[in-house]
């Protein structure tokens, strides 16, 4: 049989089929291997010997925490309280782009001030964009058609209203605001259990503390030469450098540089990407390896 892993916990694994929910132990052959399931993890098991027996291709990954085949990661930023930051941003979507994972970003308190600048920065670079009012509800709707089928996340610093717009995504739930918060890893609790949550209308969001906050560290390193391949925008242009190394932050004759020049690329997303960049320049990609 064919199943879907939901949960992870000590070695046991919740796999859920169209025909029921096992519980399920893997094969040593695994460890061997040097491969752990994961929850998110497509899976073929006998279901009379409770026994995970293969895993099929991922198309994503994350170690920590561990998941696989996460379609989407949305990244919740609010217009005022607290002010949205563009370069944590940016390293979300960096590492969204690295993964594999399409990401999204959706702009909460639009009734305390106006989305429209940044909204304008991402949907330039090609980034879906969603405007949300926590308090009426209104956009909830167009991010929940928008997960709908998929495995997604939800992660984004404290206080922007990720379980206000979960409310209101699912109100059928009738959980109140502190219960989501707790369902879907936001309470201050230490498990570090890895739970896949079936929504209403198909579709799983990853129930994880290590959604709770976004720590690009935690989900891998981009080393410097593969930096520019995360920022989409870019693509257009890169060709037309004056130079083939070209890293895109301060050369004459950059085409990337010449684009936000001319509007065509935000000069927040450069100015990120320039921090990153000079970040990533002291990484030991030999201490990685």
């Amino acid at each position: 049989m064919t199943g879907i892993i939901i949960k992870a916990v000590g070695g046991l694994y919740t796999v859920e089929a169209s025909e029921g929910i096992y519980e399920c132990a893997a094969r040593g052959i695994f460890r061997k291997r040097g491969i752990s399931p994961m929850c998110g993890d497509n899976v073929i098991f006998d279901e009379n010997e409770k026994l995970i027996t293969d895993i099929l291709e991922r198309k994503s990954e994350l170690i920590r925490p561990p998941l696989a085949n996460l379609d989407l990661m949305l990244f919740i930023a609010s217009v005022v309280q607290p002010q949205p930051d563009t370069l944590l941003l940016d390293k979300f979507i960096a590492v969204c782009e690295y993964k594999r994972i399409d990401p999204a970003v959706v702009i909460t308190k639009t009734d305390l001030g106006d989305c429209g600048y940044i909204k304008q920065i991402y949907e330039k670079a090609g980034i879906p964009v969603f405007c949300v009012d926590n308090t009426t509800g209104e956009g909830s709707a167009k991010v929940l058609d928008y997960v709908s089928g998929k495995l997604c996340a939800f992660t984004g610093n404290s206080g922007v209203g990720k379980s206000s717009l979960l409310n209101n995504m699912f109100p059928q739930l009738k959980l109140n605001t502190a219960q989501i918060s707790r369902k879907l890893g936001r309470g201050k609790h230490t498990t570090r259990t890895v739970e896949l949550y079936k929504l209403p209308g198909g579709g799983y969001i990853a129930d994880t503390p290590g959604f709770s906050t976004f720590e690009t560290n935690r989900y891998d390193i981009i080393f410097k030469d593969k930096l520019a391949g995360c920022f989409r925008e870019f693509a257009e242009y890169e060709s037309d450098c004056r130079f083939r190394d070209c890293s895109h932050t301060t050369e004459l004759g950059c085409a990337v540089i010449e684009a936000v020049k001319a509007g065509r690329i935000a000069p927040s997303r450069h100015e990120s990407y320039v921090a990153m960049y000079s970040d990533a320049a002291q990484i030991n990609e030999w201490e990685h390896k």
